[in-house]
């Protein structure tokens, strides 16, 4: 590939990143896309190429369908809750998100809702609200009728549901709630954690079966902040808390011995935190702990 043309396909990258990882919430396989895109563009005859812009997000949404695909049927015999991988946005990883509907659209609660979608349904969605495409580009891109894509996309929309739960709390709310948490958590306040949680609060572990975590989601304040207390040990053991800017919002980081070992971003409806989702699969944390690592 000459330098211009690599110099080229380096100023799509980050969107292109972008737009893969909200496609199969997961940051490593985004990267792996991306580069098989490279490839592409590095043997695509040029007189095909009238649009560069168009035509890689179209191999891109089509790379990522066939990943989505053959991903499918392994999500569905995941052990315990499937979460997606998550990414430091401080940087500008995922784009913008200077608006509300921006975060929204890289928020771990919305990727979650994404796995409810068919992969054609996920495209349309992410390429319509995240990347703001009209019907007819969309209906481009996907080889779909304008009408089919409205059609789709209605669908789509349907399923996920409005957003105003996923982001109740402003910025600086959801961050106040976050930091309140690590502060009981270092301090083994159980009282002062119990004030923080919705009753119905939620709390879902991704250890993917190769770290000790809770198979099914703990449901209520009650069993959560039983299940707190006996993590509180391991807080006292010498785990590192830490505040970082996670998929468009503060999350917690924890380290023991300088290794990440857990992220977990946090739902918050009427002042309260309503779901903890907390990464503990080692295979999902290595692109977050390389962001981390490597700020910038």
């Amino acid at each position: 590939m000459t330098t211009a043309l690599a110099d080229e396909f380096e100023s799509h990258r980050r969107r292109l990143f972008g737009l893969a990882y909200r496609m199969l919430g997961s940051a490593d396989e985004a990267e792996d896309t991306v580069q098989d895109a490279c490839l592409r563009w590095s043997g695509a005859d040029r007189a095909e190429i009238r649009h560069p812009t168009s035509w890689l997000a179209k191999v891109v949404t089509n790379l990522c369908l066939n990943r989505l695909t053959s991903a499918r049927a392994t999500r569905e015999e995941y052990p315990g809750p499937w979460l997606p991988e998550p990414v430091v946005t401080v940087d500008g990883a995922l784009g913008p998100l200077e608006s509300a509907e921006q975060r929204d659209a890289v928020s771990t609660a919305l990727l979650v809702l994404l796995e409810r979608l068919t992969p054609t349904e996920r495209a349309v969605y992410v390429l319509r609200e995240a990347f703001a495409y009209s019907h007819r580009e969309i209906a481009d891109l996907l080889e779909l009728t304008e009408a089919n894509s409205r059609q789709v996309y209605r669908r789509a929309a349907a399923r996920i549901g409005t957003p105003e739960g996923r982001f109740a709390a402003g910025p600086e709310q959801h961050r106040g709630l976050v930091e309140s948490f690590i502060a009981a958590a270092r301090e083994g306040d159980l009282a002062g954690l119990e004030k923080l949680l919705a009753a119905d609060v939620t709390w879902s572990s991704d250890g993917g079966g190769v770290v000790s975590a809770a198979r099914r989601p703990i449901l209520g304040r009650e069993k959560v902040l039983r299940f707190l207390g006996g993590a509180m040990r391991g807080f006292a053991a010498g785990f590192d808390l830490t505040v970082v800017e996670v998929n468009g919002a503060p999350a917690l980081a924890a380290w023991a011995g300088g290794e990440l070992v857990s992220v977990a971003s946090f739902e918050t409806r009427d002042g309260a935190i309503a779901h903890v989702r907390a990464v503990v699969n080692p295979h999902k944390l290595g692109f977050v702990a390389r962001q981390l690592s490597h700020p910038g």
